[in-house]
């Protein structure tokens, strides 16, 4: 009796360890087939955002496809703003002296003829002295080659006297031409009152880019006193590498911005003159001219060009429907064909950026998304990244 109690005992225990065995699977295959459920939620979808109608309306979100526009390929080049020689002048004093008295500033105005600067040296006395002293001789000469030449005609003279008479003559015309125009070069007045200063003028109009003298100065007729230059006329001066200049072809347009300009405003001229030479830095020079005038373009000023060398059609979207995302460039394509009254969802895509131009950019997409007819938000993206950044910081 007491064995047979004890085999009971014994396939009791074997019944509950089986029991457990069989459960413990069991118990664990929830758990094996809940964890793919929660990588999966965990990796939900961080590139995708959903908007509601009021959400859609709030942020302007507006779709359109991607549209195929002729695009420029541009070689992108640095350079100048620059104005032509004869635009351009130095104003020096060609026969020296002191400054005596200026009153022009950095980026005056001037009319041609204007009073520049006054020079004092004191041999301005004697250069219009000797004149003044010629001029009368000349006065002498000249009646005596007139009655030497009446009295050659009656055959009472020599003709030796009045050939005598005839070289002096002549010979005091040319020196007081040539006295009369070094005072007119010294800008001293040819006649009157002797002056011991000269005047200086501008040779044209302009601003005066540089002053280099100041009041009790002396200076030589090396020395340049004043810059002027005539801002009409502006060209743009472009610096191509030796290699890229069979790209280069006259009257192909030039896109360009300034260098100082924070809005990067753009302005266009065409390429008018191509250098035949090449810098000791295996350089060519490219001369562009202005499509439009502008007064607030200054000589000197640094520029960003880009030189159109083709012209390609492309895939393209508004400008305002790529967005920055740290160094990758996405766009925002619909998820889904949600009725205008219900939510809708987004999906970010990431692109390569091409050339912009007109408010255009062109755009590659992923070979995954390329042929597939997608609908792209072309208005409103930066609300869409807005509210996916917020989204992903809550978690």
């Amino acid at each position: 009796m007491r064995s047979l109690t004890t085999c009971f005992l014994l396939l009791a225990l074997l019944a509950g360890c089986g029991k457990k065995e069989t459960d413990e699977p069991a118990a664990e295959a929830p758990a094996s087939g809940s964890a793919p459920a929660t990588e999966a939620a965990e990796t939900a979808a961080p590139d995708r955002v959903t908007l509601t109608a009021a959400e859609r309306q709030a942020g302007g979100v507006r779709l359109g496809p991607l549209t195929q526009r002729p695009m420029s390929g541009g070689l992108k080049v640095n350079g100048t703003l620059d104005v032509p020689p004869e635009n351009l002048a130095s104003v020096s004093a060609p026969l020296g002296g002191f400054v005596a008295r200026t009153d022009l500033l950095q980026g005056s105005r001037v009319r041609q003829g204007q009073v520049l600067a006054v020079i004092r040296n004191p041999d301005f006395v004697q250069l219009q002295q000797d004149y003044l002293e010629t001029r009368s001789q000349l006065k002498l000469a000249r009646a005596e080659y007139e009655r030497q030449a009446e009295l050659y005609r009656q055959e009472v003279a020599p003709q030796k006297n009045y050939q005598r008479a005839q070289a002096e003559y002549e010979a005091l015309q040319v020196k007081t031409s040539a006295q009369a125009a070094r005072l007119r070069l010294a800008g001293l007045p040819v006649g009157g009152a002797i002056v011991s200063t000269a005047t200086l003028r501008a040779p044209k109009s302009g601003f005066v880019k540089a002053v280099n003298v100041s009041i009790g100065q002396s200076v030589t007729p090396t020395d340049v006193l004043f810059e002027i230059v005539n801002p009409e006329h502006l060209h743009v001066e472009l610096t191509v590498f030796e290699k890229d200049i069979p790209q280069v072809k006259e009257n192909q347009l030039v896109r360009f911005t300034l260098g100082n300009d924070s809005v990067s405003r753009e302005r266009t001229a065409h390429v008018y003159l191509i250098s035949k030479t090449i810098s000791d830095e295996r350089t060519v020079r490219i001369h562009a001219h202005l499509d439009r005038e502008d007064e607030q373009l200054l000589p000197g000023t640094f520029v960003r060009a880009v030189i159109e060398t083709n012209r390609l059609t492309v895939p393209t979207l508004p400008e305002k429907a790529v967005v920055q995302y740290g160094s990758q460039a996405y766009v925002f394509v619909a998820a889904d064909s949600a009725a205008s009254a219900g939510p809708a969802s987004y999906r970010l895509v990431p692109v390569t950026r091409g050339v912009s131009e007109d408010g255009f950019t062109e755009v590659r997409l992923p070979a995954a998304e390329q042929g597939k007819p997608l609908r792209f938000v072309t208005e409103g993206a930066y609300s869409l990244l807005g509210k996916l950044k917020n989204a992903e910081e809550e978690e």
